[in-house]
């Protein structure tokens, strides 16, 4: 093993490898990655692959839309494109508003009529169909290949990765600065170390002094088989209903639905197990229940699959019913649902990518460019104030507070906000 590099960079998630490939893009090649387990056998293990240009904030646009090209150009993506539905007059107008902004940064996205969403997309349901946006340049892609291929291609330009190697203890000097990285296969000497290490980031964050507020929040997504007759095609765009609370896109024929659980479980609030790796947790069928009905009424169909109201309590007849699988994977998420970047004060040259907070594949790309260049060049080539890593106060050091914060900012992460309401879970 490297004794010393420029650059270490802890985790081999889509985030990390994404930065250290565009570390070796900017000509910093003396980068070492660390990945406990094997690449893209974390978070970026169970991800939906659903990737979109839109969001609510400009920077988090642009390091999407960076993201889609630079998965385009490497040949990793399908442009199927997206559509975001409006359930209600009120998504229907905040989408209105978003769509400005979006096209003030040259995105390449259109609102459209309820009569042009059924045309890009027959399954969908008529009922309460204010209108949507559709964006073709977004799409899907296969998380495990893409991660794994980041990395192929970041050790072509130079970066040394190593697997099955768990960083243990991060020494600093006594000004503070970062001298040293252990792991349980020795040391490397840096001055720069890159956390990335999704779930695990705060207890590398603590092995330097340091308290990031990210906290697991489970995240359950289902994957239903073809029904006859009403196979979706390869070609199928991916959808979002914010109202309805779900995502979801074709794969072979049938679907995968995701979403945002109105009662979100946060776990391991004093650290993740390092054991955890990639495995999956016992699934939740009744707390998934509210997003199957919320799936079942924009695609009327899935009734046929034999997923009726209720059906999903009766366990033993899951199979009958046309679920694959339902599958229970926790995400890092910070109190306010956006990433941790940038710096860290108290250990100098110690630098954030955590709290992804589902930004992972469409953030990722662009969260790695921006990272790399403020590491280079010591600027960041984005407003990204609002994702600072020291953002947050000192009463967010208290993991039960900093939890139940989290579990709001998820709740409501497809909500409409309004003014007056009261916040509560």
């Amino acid at each position: 093993m490297k004794d010393q590099a420029q650059v270490v960079v802890v985790g081999g998630g889509i985030v990390g490898v994404n930065i250290a490939y565009h570390l070796a893009k900017l000509g910093w090649t003396d980068v070492v990655l660390f990945e406990k387990g094997e690449i893209a056998s974390g978070e970026s293990s169970h991800a939906a692959g659903l990737v979109t240009q839109f969001a609510t904030s400009q920077t988090l646009m642009q390091f999407r839309k960076y993201s889609i090209e630079l998965y385009s150009g490497l040949k990793l993506f399908e442009h199927v494109g997206s559509l975001r539905v409006a359930s209600t007059p009120e998504q229907f107008k905040e989408l209105q508003r978003s769509v400005s902004r979006a096209k003030g940064l040259g995105m390449d996205v259109e609102i459209i009529s309820p009569a042009e969403a059924l045309k890009i997309m027959p399954q969908l349901s008529k009922e309460n169909l204010y209108g949507a946006i559709y964006l073709p340049r977004d799409g899907q892609l296969d998380p495990y290949t893409t991660t794994t291929s980041m990395a192929r291609f970041s050790k072509e330009m130079g970066v040394t990765i190593y697997t099955g190697v768990r960083v243990t203890g991060i020494e600093l000097s006594p000004k503070g600065e970062i001298q040293r990285v252990l792991t349980d296969h020795g040391s490397a000497k840096t001055n720069i170390v890159v956390n990335a290490a999704g779930m695990w980031a705060p207890r590398v964050a603590a092995m330097a002094g340091l308290h990031i507020p990210t906290t697991p929040v489970d995240h359950q997504h289902i994957a239903l088989k073809a029904v006859a007759g009403h196979e979706f095609s390869h070609e199928t765009p991916c959808l979002r209903d914010p109202d309805n609370l779900v995502y979801m896109r074709q794969e072979a024929g049938g679907l995968v639905i995701g979403g945002y659980e109105p009662n979100p479980l946060a776990r391991w609030i004093d650290g993740v197990p390092w054991e955890h790796g990639g495995a999956t947790l016992p699934a939740d069928y009744d707390r998934f229940e509210m997003l199957l009905e919320g799936a079942i009424r924009r695609i009327p169909f899935l009734d046929q699959a034999g997923i009726m109201e209720g059906a999903i309590r009766r366990i033993p007849f899951l199979d009958q019913a046309g679920i694959i699988t339902l599958v229970c994977h926790p995400g890092a998420y910070t109190p306010d649902c956006q990433p941790m970047l940038g710096p860290m004060p108290g250990a100098r040259g110690m630098w954030i990518a955590a709290g992804m907070s589902l930004n992972g594949y469409g953030g990722a790309g662009g969260i790695g460019k921006l990272m790399a260049e403020w590491i280079v060049t010591g600027e960041p080539s984005l407003d990204v104030y609002a994702f600072r890593a020291t953002r947050f106060g000192n009463y967010y050091a208290s993991p039960d507070y900093a939890a139940e914060r989290t579990r709001e900012g998820v709740k409501y992460y497809y909500r409409l906000r309004f003014p007056n309401w009261l916040m509560t879970l």
